[in-house]
Parts: C-alpha cells; structure tokens; sequence
C-alpha cells in the first residue's frame, strides 16, 4: 500500500500530484496497489486551497510500501505533532521508501530521517530549512534527492517528478513513459536537473548579498571566483562561503552559475548571436560547459531552447 501523509493546510498538488502518477502508473502495469491518504487525525483534511481530502487513520507501519509526506503552509505544525513524528519513524524503521514533497522535507527532518545525508526542499524555505536542521546535507537546486530508501524533492510539481522516478524503480521506463505521455509531460525530469524556480530568486536579489549579485550579473564575463567575490564584499573566503548559504540558500559557485544560466537563455532566445559568443560573454568560456548548465537547469540544451522560442 502507498500511503500519503497530509495535515491541515496541506499543498493540494503535494498530494494529488504522486495520487494521479500512481493511478496511472498502476493502470499500464496491471498492478493493484492501492494508494490511501492518511492524517493525523482521519477524516476531511483541509488543504490550503479549501479543498479538502478525506484522510484514514494512521494504521500499521508494515503494511505501507511507501510512505509520501506532503508540504504546505501547516507542515511547522506537522512536524511538533507527535503522532506524526512516531509513524513517519516507525515507517522508515522497517526500511520502507519514505518521501516528502515540497517542505514536507521539515517532517522528515524533525524525524531525525536526514541526519548527514542530503535532502532537498522548496527554494523559499531553504534558509529555514538550513537554520533549522544543520546536519542536513541540503541540495537547495535539485529536483529530487534520494538517499537509500528517503526520498525528498523540491516544490510541488516536483513531488509528481519524484513519483515517476519511483514508478520507474517499480514497474520500468516503458510504464513510465506512458505514464508521463498521459500526464502530458513535456519529458521527465531527472533529479540531477535545477529547480527552475531558483533562478528568479536572483533576478532582483535583496537582503545582505544584493549589491554584491547585481554587481556579479554585469560582470559575468570576469572569472567571479569564491575568492573574488569574498574580497569584494570584505570578508574571508571561509566566512563569505558560510554567510552566503545562510542567507540564500545557495553555494556561491551555484549562484554565479544561476545568473550566467538566466543571461545566456535571454540572450540564446532573443538574438541569432552565436552559441559560442554567448558562452564567451556570461563567462561559461566554453560552449559544451554552457550546454551542460543548460541541460541541467531546463533539460535541454541551448540550441534546443532557440528552436523553439522561434516556434514559439
């Protein structure tokens, strides 16, 4: 049985997005696994939007094969909620696969489940998350983590990228593909590939690193090390690096990278400029580098994005 862990002011999609991958997953390969969602308290949960989902009673750990917890503006509440805590631990006790979606990664956290081992969450709360829980190995730009049998992703639609991946290990690629063709997904996302939502965190960037990024974004064409952003904000390389994560949520290499990702796909949509040029002037020097970037952020490569901003 596949259980779904909501509360109240739970994600609806955190939710129904997994629900519908393995209904349709299910189908293709003739399993009858069912899937039941499950609170806390039983009954009509209510989600952030209003809408509400009828939930059981948490049962016995054994009869789960996996165990989804949902994310959403109630999951602070659901991780003091004790009831909670004792079930997602008796779960992953017995080896069960155990995943969270969106922020539901606090849950798992407050579990003790992600003590030393990487986890992922929504971009917005990765500041929290890293306060909150420092001897997690957070991977605030990735899609989907996996650790052993826990599994944590990133925001909302990213819980639907989790679940095929998961289909996958069950029922083989073959269900999958049909299964993501019948969801009418573009392609499925490997968990290796960028949230796609981090890179507008840098667009307009605040708080205590924005002149600093807005500098780096109009010299992406100059090297931009750890070192040369340290000294220009005035501080050791060491504390830099650890201020810097603190408050975006993100490794300094890695913003760079985000902003010279975000240049060279205007630039690579709006212009017939070379593939080559583009690479040279936002720093990527080498344009298989810049591919590997592009690949990795949108799963596609440069030339692709172009063809079809111009179908577009």
């Amino acid at each position: 049985m596949i259980g779904i862990l909501i509360f109240p002011d739970f994600q609806l999609l955190d939710a129904a997005g997994p629900i519908s991958v393995f209904e349709i997953a299910g189908r293709y390969a003739r399993s009858n696994t069912p899937v039941r969602v499950m609170a806390a308290e039983p009954g009509p949960v209510k989600s952030t939007s209003g809408v509400e989902m009828l939930a059981r009673k948490f049962g016995s750990p054994s009869a789960l094969t996996t165990l989804i917890i949902a994310g959403g503006e109630g999951v602070d509440a659901a991780a003091r909620n004790a009831c909670t805590i004792n079930f997602v631990k008796a779960v992953a006790a017995r080896g069960t696969r155990v995943a969270s979606v969106c922020s539901g990664t606090f849950v798992l956290a407050e579990a003790g489940l992600l003590d030393g081992k990487r986890a992922t969450t929504h971009w917005q709360r990765t500041r929290q998350f890293l306060a909150t829980y420092p001897k997690v190995k957070l991977e605030p730009d990735q899609i989907f983590v996996r650790e052993g049998n826990i599994w944590s992703s990133a925001g909302i639609t990213a819980g639907i990228d989790l679940a095929l991946a998961m289909a996958a290990e069950d029922h083989g690629e073959a269900v999958v593909e049909k299964t993501a063709r019948q969801l009418v997904l573009y392609h499925r996302r490997s968990g290796g590939q960028s949230q796609f939502s981090s890179l507008l965190e840098l667009k307009a960037p605040t708080g205590r690193f924005g002149p600093l990024l807005t500098w780096a974004r109009e010299h992406l064409n100059a090297k931009l090390t750890v070192e040369d952003l340290a000294e220009r904000a005035g501080m050791s390389s060491r504390h830099f690096t650890r201020a810097f994560i603190a408050e975006t949520g993100s490794t300094p290499s890695k913003a760079i990278e985000r902003l010279r990702i975000e240049v060279a796909r205007a630039r690579v949509q709006s212009s017939s400029e070379a593939i080559e040029r583009v690479a040279e002037v936002t720093g990527f020097r080498d344009p298989e580098r810049m591919r590997r970037a592009f690949i990795r952020a949108f799963g596609q490569p440069p030339q692709s994005l172009r063809r079809a901003a111009r179908a577009g």
